[in-house]
């Protein structure tokens, strides 16, 4: 069988660069079409990885330069070039990744420098670029608004941030963050913050300072809890999303952020819901999707979210409903889906949310109406001992009343007049 460079072209041109006596160069065409298409192909990284590649190169070498090849031989040789395009793939990523590096370097500089000149840089865009830090000098950009850090390998955010003053967007998603400097604190401006996708086990105590947010995204962290002061502070916030996280309860304080209009707690540990929930009048869309068997209640409070039109309380282990589910007038998707649910019954549930909203509400009446029967009727007890109390008082005091009188008229009999006549002869 004779050996055709086209059917190996790789290898081939492998070979002629490691031993260019033993086996001829590509001709130029054809090796020309070849580093078009691979161009780092002669990058001498590249070059040392691929030969590191080949197992038996001696071996492979006189299994090329035979006329006549064993089958064996040719299975090696189809297998080695499968292999060599895998390697090339595998350190050209590599290669790429260190040249946008000193790409994002120089551009970091660019940016820096531009500022240092007095050009006032409002966006900056550094989305992707395998960035591994974040000079302190990016403090100095004083009249920065949006500021995208996202899908790096950022580990730390430099105190230096709380320079921003005037920052309003900041996304830092997807790097490897394991905490945020309390300096973020002072970002006074910031609307919307983005921490999604990190390693963070904690959010600082400060962030509650950042009273301007609006929307705060800190899903698929490590977080275990959300700063008990938090809701103090983000009274503004309209969007939270904290789900894929280990988040076992909600702080209290979260009952304080009126303007939510949006929350997002799947995927936790959650084992249930702050009393005082019912507050958050203005929350139309609640997720408590797949806290398993953590979440096995809710509060009768939650009945008072009067704006609710979504929830989510999928894969959890609810058994009952509060009655006061039947309040929500706006809801208009419920999903009960993967709970032990015995009230509502099972036929209700799949008659879908009016069905559930109905039947609560019934059942609510219905308590209501026992609970005002037996108030009437304890009530009625108590005025009947009252009744009977003021008649056996009342009976009391005329039987005492004669018994007063009878006295009176036993002792008044007992110091009546003398007989005259013995009065005359005493």
């Amino acid at each position: 069988m004779d050996q055709n460079p086209k059917d190996l072209p790789i290898l081939s041109y492998v070979l002629s660069q490691l031993n260019p006596n033993s086996h001829p160069r590509l001709p130029p065409q054809l090796q020309q079409t070849l580093l078009t298409q691979l161009p780092y192909l002669n990058h001498p990284k590249v070059l040392a990885s691929l030969a590191q590649a080949i197992p038996d190169i001696t071996q492979i070498t006189k299994s090329v330069r035979l006329e006549e090849m064993h089958e064996e031989y040719e299975k090696q040789l189809r297998e080695a070039e499968d292999r060599l395009v895998e390697v090339y793939g595998s350190v050209v990523s590599e290669l790429e990744k260190g040249f946008k590096e000193e790409e994002v370097c120089d551009e970091v500089v660019k940016i820096l420098k531009e500022a240092e000149g007095g050009v006032v840089v409002e966006r900056v865009e550094l989305c992707g670029r395998q960035l591994r830090f974040l000079p302190e000098a990016f403090g100095m950009l004083h009249g920065l608004l949006v500021l995208n850090l996202s899908h790096n390998q950022l580990e730390v955010l430099p105190d230096s941030i709380a320079g921003l003053q005037k920052l309003e967007e900041l996304d830092i998603s997807s790097n490897l963050l394991v905490s945020l400097p309390d300096s973020i604190g002072l970002l006074l401006n910031l609307r919307v913050l983005n921490v999604s996708g990190n390693k963070l086990g904690s959010l600082p105590d400060s962030i509650a300072h950042c009273s301007s947010l609006v929307e705060l995204d800190a899903s698929f962290n490590n977080l275990m809890c959300l700063p008990s002061n938090i809701g103090y502070g983000l009274v503004n916030l309209e969007r939270l999303s904290i789900h894929l996280n280990r988040i076992r309860c909600l702080p209290a304080s979260i009952c304080e952020m009126r303007s939510l209009r949006y929350v997002d707690v799947h995927f936790n540990e959650l084992r249930g819901l702050p009393h005082a929930i019912g507050r958050l009048t203005n929350l139309e869309v609640l997720n408590l999707s797949s806290n398993f068997s953590d979440l096995t209640q809710l509060p009768e409070t939650i009945g008072d979210l009067m704006n609710l039109r979504e929830l989510d309380l999928s894969n959890n282990q609810i058994r009952a409903l509060p009655d006061t589910i039947g309040q929500l007038k706006n809801l208009t998707k419920l999903n009960l889906d993967q709970n032990p649910l015995i009230i509502p019954p099972i036929d209700i549930v799949n008659k879908g949310v009016e069905a559930v909203k109905e039947y609560m509400a019934k059942r609510w009446l219905d308590i209501k109406a026992e609970e005002q029967q037996r108030s009437m009727i304890e009530e009625n007890k108590q005025q009947a001992q009252t009744g009977w109390l003021a008649w056996g008082t009342s009976l009391l005091n005329n039987l005492v009343s004669g018994v007063s009188q009878s006295v009176a008229g036993y002792v008044g009999a007992g110091k009546a007049s003398r007989d005259p006549w013995l009065d005359q002869q005493l």
